[in-house]
This record gives structure tokens, sequence and C-alpha cells, in this order.
């Protein structure tokens, strides 16, 4: 019998279609509304007299050479992928365990102000079976974004809410959030075995065993080519082929890139918690790019742009960030690696000490040292980008909870926002040694 040629036509739409086809599909959406939404968002002068496109700071970036960006890059896989590597557990003695000691010695609160017994809290620590620590030693991943809590509960707890500073977002339960596919080291399991506790490349704590599929040496050699992607648009989406929502995806979320250099890899879970590698297609242009994406003025305005005005999260929650979620979301899609918090994050780069000097003199310093949207400035609790000048002021960008009035009170700003280094200078009622000029300690550099 002879063998009908295959018309070209209908070859090219075999091509197509094997190109296309994909497990998963990355799509733009936005956030959910909640809570944090109805937060207060105070504005000072600066909001309205400076610049709020961070591309009019971009013009001022200095060169980075694509050899020290690749260095940095490689450096931030290596330490992205380190929970893979691990034998043990890998936590400080003095880190570990903060969670226990902070709801044994504070009165802690619910949201509404109720103070919660210490046969409450104790239950939690019960359930979280520290006598079985790092007894597991398993490799996993997470397959989709994820809420690390300090202990293995979804309830949150508070200081007291009636204190400034206090109750609302400030949930200490809520210690982190991890994007999806971020490698993770298991330690244990709580008693209950619904939840795991994990050490990922940038923070530690308990997630759902729902929210994670644990992982073998072919699935990581297949998952570490060396070939990655991040995502540089915030608040994406990504659905199965049945258009039921998988996960939501945050900018700063890495994706390694298929052997066919269309598509991009993603860890699922099967219903037994073992990992399946799906291949994800982005039918939208912009979502997604090749890391480190080159760091040059159009693409970092481009970035910045998706952190502004969206409303603090602390620990990452209700979908948001925090300042240091922020600063390492940001500067993660250059190839920068930063860890989970300010203090943290103050020891990453390196350090050029600015603490004791005139107001005037840390300005100049600022802006004679500080590299544009690659060098930050940290006072312990709070840290922030530095983006340039305008008109001799230092120009930050940062996601500000508040301004520190006279009578100990804040004015809330409550969100991401473009500043001087004196936010509130022209209200009379900020308190002058609580300024952010006056208290940044360090600045650090990439």
């Amino acid at each position: 019998m002879q063998l009908r040629a295959v018309p070209p036509i209908i070859i090219l739409f075999f091509m197509s279609f094997s190109l296309l086809h994909a497990d998963y599909t990355l799509k733009p959406s936005k956030r959910k509304p909640s809570r944090i939404d109805h937060m207060p968002k105070g504005v000072v002068a600066d909001m309205k007299n400076i610049p709020q496109d961070p591309a009019f700071y971009a013009r001022q970036i200095k060169p980075w050479s694509k050899a020290a960006q690749k260095k940095a890059d490689a450096a931030f896989n290596r330490k992205y992928f380190k929970p893979w590597r691990l034998k043990k557990l890998d936590i400080p003695a003095k880190d570990f365990g903060w969670e226990v000691r902070f709801v044994t010695k504070n009165r802690i609160y619910t949201a509404n102000g109720k103070k919660i017994p210490p046969s409450t809290y104790k239950r939690w620590i019960e359930n979280a079976n520290y006598g079985q620590k790092d007894s597991k030693r398993y490799h996993a991943i997470t397959t989709e974004r994820v809420n690390v809590r300090a202990l293995p509960t979804l309830s949150a707890f508070y200081l007291d809410p009636k204190r400034v500073g206090e109750g609302f977002p400030f949930n200490y339960n809520q210690n982190s959030a991890l994007h999806m596919n971020v490698p993770l080291y298991v330690s244990h399991f709580s008693k209950d075995g619904k939840w795991a506790f994990v050490r990922a490349s940038y923070a530690f704590g308990w997630v759902r065993v729902s929210d994670i599929a644990f992982v073998d040496e072919k699935f990581i050699h297949r998952f570490m080519n060396g070939n990655y992607a991040i995502t540089v648009r915030d608040n994406l989406r990504l659905f199965n082929e049945r258009g039921r929502e998988v996960s939501f995806v945050k900018l700063g979320t890495l994706f390694p890139v298929a052997k066919d250099g269309v598509r991009y890899l993603a860890a699922g879970r099967t219903a037994n918690g073992q990992v399946r590698l799906k291949k994800v297609r982005v039918t939208t242009p912009g979502l997604i790019a090749k890391k480190p994406l080159p760091f040059n003025a159009e693409n970092v305005a481009r970035v910045a742009r998706e952190f502004y005005g969206e409303p603090y999260g602390w620990g990452g929650g209700y979908g948001c960030r925090d300042c240091s979620a922020t600063t390492r979301d940001f500067l993660g899609v250059f190839g920068i690696f930063l860890r989970r918090n300010s203090s943290k994050q103050a020891k990453d780069g390196t350090s050029v000490y600015i603490k004791g000097i005139s107001k005037k003199a840390k300005k100049k310093k600022i802006i004679r040292e500080a590299e544009p949207f690659r060098s930050l400035l940290y006072v312990p609790g709070h840290i922030v980008l530095y983006l340039g000048q305008y008109r001799g002021e230092p120009v930050i960008m940062h996601t500000y909870w508040g301004i520190r009035r006279k009578d100990g009170s804040k004015l809330i700003t409550g969100r991401t926002i473009i500043t001087t280094t004196e936010p509130g200078k022209e209200r009379k009622d900020i308190r002058e040694e609580s300024k952010l000029i006056n208290t940044f300690k360090t600045i650090v550099k990439f």
C-alpha cells in the first residue's frame, strides 16, 4: 500500500499544537479585595510634590556589568535551591523556637482584642511536635503561593490591638509567604499531620501539607535545568486545563524554561502528595522574562511600577507585601537574592555605615554612595529601595506602614509609596528624631 504524504499545512498544525499545549496557563489577573484594602491611607506632601513615576529616576541608574549581574544571579540560584542540598536542618539555635518564646512571654490577642488563653496557645505548641524536629528530612516544593505560619494553626494572634502599631494587620502568626515553585527542606510534621515545618531559601515555618509536594532526585534534576524565567508582572493567576485556578502568582516567581524554549515548568501535586512536572504556557506577552532581567532604565522602571500603591501586607499576608518582601521581589528579578526580613537583608549586600552623621551629610552620602534601584537604605525594622535624587533630595520607594507623630501615634500610609527620606516633613506633628533620614543606619549596596 502506498502511503500518502501528509499535507504541509497539517504538519504545521500539529507542530503548533504541540508547542501550545500545556497543563497550566499563566494569565493576567487582580488581587482579590480584602480587609487590607480598607486600612487608612494617609497622604504626605512628597506623594504629590515629587515625581511618582519610577521612570523619572530610572534615568539615573549606573551601569552594572553583565558579568557582575551574571555572578549575582548564579549566587541567587545557589541560595534559592539550597534547601534541596540540605541533609539536616540548619536553622540557628537563636532563631529556632522564637514563636514559642513569643506566645509564652507576651499577652496575645485575637483581632477584636480578646485575650488568647494559655490553654489555646499550649495546644498550638503541642501540635508543633517539636520533639520530632528534623526526624523526616524530606525534600519538597510549593505547588501554589503559600502562607508560612509561626505555629501550625490558621488562627491569627496579635499583641494588644490598643497599642500603637499593633493589632490588624500585624498578625504574628503570619511569618512569611512563599511563591509557588519554591524548594523546601521538610523537618517534621505536626501531630495532626496537617502541617509541615519547612526551611525555604529565605524563610522557615509551618505550611499546610496540602500546599506542597514531595520531590525525588529525578524531579530535582529536571527542575534544576539552569535555564530560568521569572514573573515581571504582579497579581497573575495560574489555571489548569479545565480553567480552575491553581495558584495566585506574584511578581518574582521563578519558573524553569522548558526544553522547547516556549513553555515553562511548574510543580504540580498528586492526591497523595507526590510531585508532577507541569508545562505552563503564557499567551499574554510581558508577564514573564528570562532571569535575570537586564538591568536597564526601561526594565527597572517597568518592574518598579508593579509595586507602586500596593497595600501594606505584614508577612506577605492578604496577597500583599511588607517592606522586605517588596525589596526582595524587586531585586530578585535582576538576579539579587535577599532573605526574609530587613535585618537579614541589611547583611546581604555591602554595607556603608551612615549612622551618627548630620542630616545634610547623610543625604549627600546617600546620593554619592547609593546605586539607584540597586541599593537599599536600612533602619532596624524598615528597609527601602533607593531610586535616585530629585532636586538634591534622596528619593526612595518603600512599603511603609506609617510615620511617627510627636504623641507616639502614627500617620498610617499603609502602602508602597515614593517619597524623600523625610516623608511628612511639612507636618508640625511629625517627630523629628523618628524621621527616616535621622534613623537610617546603613546603605546596602549590590
